[in-house]
């Protein structure tokens, strides 16, 4: 029998964030959870739903978010074609960025893991510490977090809000 690195099957923390701002956007929400599921990904805990206008354009339809905490056994690539590939089947198109979608899921955090493949995936998510429908629902989950790469914990970054960023979300 080969030994294998017990760190190899251990399952890793990591934080998805997932919205959507077209369609019947919880129904969306709640397929994607599902999807995540049958893909051996276990959620461990889900925040309440939080609306916000959509950036940078606030004419296109508001967002709704969530932040779920799962445990993966996959590496951070394999779990990003996973997201890829759910957006993909609930109806996601290419369209220019930021423009109005049926379901969008994030990597925020994986597992405190710093990466960067560019054009592909930056962990931690390179701008969550400034967007309100991220740090709001992971305080929901998590009040202990920390930021990998800038080590400042996640009361910090949502007192770092400008007002209207915290006048503008609300939870629903």
């Amino acid at each position: 029998m080969k030994n294998q690195d017990i760190s190899e099957n251990q399952a890793k923390i990591v934080y998805l964030g997932i919205g959507s701002n077209l369609g019947v956007r919880r129904e969306n929400i709640e397929k994607a959870k599902f999807q995540l599921k049958e893909n051996n990904l276990r959620i461990i805990s889900v925040s309440k739903y939080y609306e916000t206008p959509s950036w940078p354009n606030a004419n296109y339809p508001k967002y709704l978010n969530i932040i779920l905490k799962i445990k993966c056994h996959q590496d951070p690539l394999d779990l990003l074609n996973i997201c890829k590939k759910i957006e993909i089947n609930l109806g996601r198109k290419n369209a220019k960025k930021n423009s109005p979608r049926i379901c969008d899921i994030d990597i925020i955090d994986f597992h405190g893991m710093k990466l960067s493949i560019k054009r592909k995936l930056n962990l931690p998510h390179k701008r969550m510490h400034k967007r309100n429908f991220v740090l709001i629902p992971l305080f929901d989950i998590d009040k202990d977090w920390k930021h990998p790469s800038k080590k400042l914990d996640i009361k910090t970054f949502i007192s770092m809000l400008p007002v209207g960023d915290i006048t503008s979300i609300k939870q629903v």
